[in-house]
């Protein structure tokens, strides 16, 4: 929230002077990798059962993993095929004609929403069940993007985005979290990187699929597309887990 709040303020006094803003921003970032050097790592040994040494060794898990691992991970990645980047959202924005401080503001805002609310939604997880509020988030994701499909005013637009910031407070580390508890504690981890591995790059078609929508049909496509699909994985992963909290 900070950093772009800091963005808003410099492009306030220096209007669409992005080229200097991201040179500012670079020095952070610079900091930030010049510090992990100093940073002393312990060494573990690793299961020979659960990974080899390879770039790709991680595949292996897979085969040793349980079912309910493989039904949620299915959900997920499914999920993370159709969650496509948010400078799509921001684009929106500016597509439906607001300035850049309008934009910025409401990226902001929705990162206040999800700061203030992941710790109160992480505790409802604990209380109502990690699949529920899960679920809960998908829902609120539909409703964002199929509002934000109808190219809204600035003030429907801060509404969605308040959602939005719920959303990600009731999936981001919620996901995690029911990966851990349903796989060895031995594997947390590697149970963990095997999901994030696989998403990063789902992630990435998530996004060349929502440009393609975008450019090839029209901008609203790409947010009708995403709504549908994240219903149909909520339904998915309610029928799947219904048993299950």
């Amino acid at each position: 929230m900070i950093g772009p709040l800091f963005a808003l303020f410099f492009l306030i006094g220096h209007p669409d002077n992005f080229k200097s803003l991201f040179l500012i921003a670079f020095i952070p970032g610079l900091i930030a990798v010049s510090l992990s050097f100093l940073l002393k790592e312990k060494i573990y040994q690793l299961k020979p059962n659960i990974t080899g040494r390879g770039f790709f060794s991680f595949l292996t898990y897979w085969k040793i993993a349980g079912s309910e691992y493989k039904k949620l991970i299915i959900g997920l990645l499914f999920f993370s095929l159709i969650n496509s980047s948010d400078i799509f959202l921001l684009l929106m924005i500016k597509q439906i004609g607001y300035t850049n401080t309008e934009v910025i503001a409401a990226y902001i805002f929705y990162n206040f929403i999800y700061a203030v609310t992941s710790y109160p939604m992480g505790k409802l997880a604990d209380k109502l069940g990690l699949k529920n509020i899960f679920i809960f988030g998908l829902i609120l994701f539909a409703i964002v993007y199929s509002g934000m499909a109808f190219q809204p005013s600035l003030f429907i637009i801060f509404i969605l985005f308040l959602i939005y910031g719920i959303y990600a407070s009731a999936t981001e580390s919620v996901s995690k979290a029911w990966i851990s508890n349903i796989v060895n504690k031995s594997d947390t981890a590697t149970a963990i990187g095997f999901y994030t591995g696989f998403s990063s790059v789902f992630t990435l078609f998530a996004s060349i699929i929502a440009g393609w929508l975008w450019s090839s049909f029209f901008p609203s496509l790409t947010f009708i597309f995403s709504a549908v699909a994240s219903v149909l994985i909520a339904l998915y992963l309610k029928i799947i887990f219904n048993k299950n909290r």
